[in-house]
């Protein structure tokens, strides 16, 4: 049984190592972002890039600067994508995401609130 896979050229783009992206993955902006793995605190955007690539790229630079003692006391890096063009400044990037999460954050507990579980409308 031969398995046949569609390539559509103008949505997936070859990478270093064989994998494809999608037009997604690098027109997209994702913030790189610094936080504590033992406090929980987080310590802002460092920057935001466009492309998956280049925020793996940009987080590898930060890693390999990074001093052990800071390591040791718990600070690490990851990418988010975000809806935030790339250079955005990284004082003001921290300002929206938490700005966003804090709505997030209220609409969940709006909804947990008004969700009556199990719901009156089901039968035993």
């Amino acid at each position: 049984m031969s398995l046949e896979i569609a390539f559509l050229p103008d949505r997936f783009y070859p990478i270093w190592n064989g994998l494809f992206l999608t037009r997604d993955n690098i027109t997209a902006s994702y913030a790189i972002i610094r936080h504590n793995i033992r406090t929980y605190q987080s310590a802002g955007v460092l920057a935001v890039v466009r492309g998956k690539q280049s925020a793996a790229s940009e987080l590898k630079k930060f890693e390999d600067s990074q001093d052990s003692s800071d390591r040791h006391e718990g600070w690490r890096y990851f990418v988010e994508k975000t809806d935030l063009q790339a250079g955005t400044d990284p004082v003001e990037a921290t300002q929206r995401r938490q700005a966003e999460l804090e709505r997030r954050e209220s609409k969940a507990l709006g909804e947990s609130k008004t969700r009556v579980w199990p719901p009156s409308d089901l039968q035993r």
